[in-house]
């Protein structure tokens, strides 16, 4: 079965084709800066031949135009993979959050509406999805839609661990609750652990980028994650604030500041920029600490602090720990902050091996042999682990 997977950003669009089952990737594309009637970058890769291609300068002014151009190429003379583009028989979205549906499900006009309905939740993704979704299902009638929600994989938390201490009835009534997200890169680093070491184990996943969560798995099954209801929750993010006191944005209020200005701290102006005055791109803070500026490391400290105290929390739901894993931008790439991290949790027996953290970048285990917790770091496949969950979905 030939599944296309689409992962879509505010401005970008990623596409990899798989043949299933066997986890083969067949295809990628990418589109950067949709939106650019002048300046857009179209690449494009068949992986079975080696053909690549990449296109500057490209007119590309809206998601329809983006998706064109892969769509073309997969059945082109030149570098084409496919003799119709009707040999694609699912197309797998990672999507964010839909109202009333947090699992894995056929993007219906039902699961759109609830797509609509949550937008107050997932205000900067949910648009640039619906309308990439709708947009492809005018292009390819007659294919399964499928929607792997950030939400899936953390369906299965106990559902003591998911209420907030308010009204029942805003549960019952209204859906109130701690949904996670990351879901696909948590489950991957799930998946992946199971083939490995067996399907019975403790692990804490701890994705790690522009946006960050923390995720407890028991056994492949989600326990427990940081993030809450809202991705303005959890972890201080790139320019996010992250978990805070709700009260704050009354104060700010009669402190004078309008509701603009206070979104706008909350969503595009906080975290690591806001504490950093430096960047929300860990890189540039790590630089600027490094040569004595003393905001970039209090951002790092911050940043660090809220790693260490989910993970604190999450091994004694856990009641111990297998592995620790580190995945995504900065996971995979800050041999800093591992080490800040796990420094820190000496006293549940992590034992780093410096060397070994210092020269990681992607992939490795980073702990010594006397560690009782095996610490690794695990490149995600965010795409990968949507391709399977399309693939295993019945009607």
């Amino acid at each position: 079965m030939k599944i296309l997977v689409c992962n879509t950003g505010s401005t970008s669009l990623k596409f990899k084709l798989y043949e299933m089952p066997g986890d083969t990737v067949l295809s990628q594309g990418k589109v950067e800066r949709v939106g650019s009637k002048a300046d857009a970058i179209f690449q494009y890769q068949n992986l079975k031949t080696g053909f690549n291609l990449k296109l500057e300068q490209q007119d590309i002014p809206d998601y329809r135009s983006g998706i064109n151009h892969y769509l073309n190429c997969l059945t082109a003379p030149e570098g084409g993979l496919l003799s119709s583009i009707e040999e694609v028989e699912r197309v797998g979205f990672k999507t964010t959050v839909s109202k009333g549906h947090l699992g894995v499900h056929e993007l219906t006009d039902e699961v759109l509406q609830g797509m609509r309905d949550w937008i107050t939740i997932a205000p900067l993704h949910n648009p640039a999805y619906i309308q990439t979704i709708e947009t492809m299902r005018e292009m390819l009638p007659g294919v399964i839609f499928l929607g792997v929600f950030e939400t899936a994989f953390h369906h299965d938390i106990p559902l003591h661990r998911r209420l907030y201490g308010v009204p029942y009835e805003w549960y019952e009534n209204h859906g109130v609750q701690r949904l996670g997200y990351h879901g696909a890169s948590h489950s991957y680093i799930a998946d992946w652990l199971g083939r490995e070491y067996g399907r019975e184990y403790r692990a804490i996943s701890c994705h790690l980028g522009g946006s960050s969560s923390i995720c407890a798995i028991e056994n492949g099954v989600s326990v427990d994650t940081s993030f809450g209801m809202t991705l303005e929750s959890g972890l201080i993010h790139a320019n996010r604030v992250g978990d805070m006191d709700p009260d704050i944005y009354r104060f700010l209020e009669t402190e004078g500041l309008s509701q603009q200005e206070i979104d706008d701290g909350m969503t595009k102006t906080g975290g690591l920029l806001g504490l950093s005055g430096v960047s929300g791109d860990l890189r540039y803070v790590e630089e600027a600490a490094a040569q004595g500026n003393t905001r970039a490391q209090l951002a790092i400290d911050v940043f660090v602090s809220g790693i260490v105290h989910y993970i604190g929390a999450f091994y004694m739901d856990l009641g111990g720990l297998d592995y620790l894993v580190f995945t995504a931008g900065i996971g995979e790439n800050s041999d800093v902050v591992r080490r800040l991290v796990c420094e820190k949790l000496a006293a549940a027996g992590v034992v780093l091996d410096q060397e070994k953290n210092q020269s990681c970048k992607g992939f490795g285990e980073i702990s010594e042999p006397s560690s009782q917790v095996k610490v690794l770091v695990i490149p995600t496949d965010e795409e990968l682990g949507i391709a399977r969950r399309t693939f295993e979905f019945e009607r």
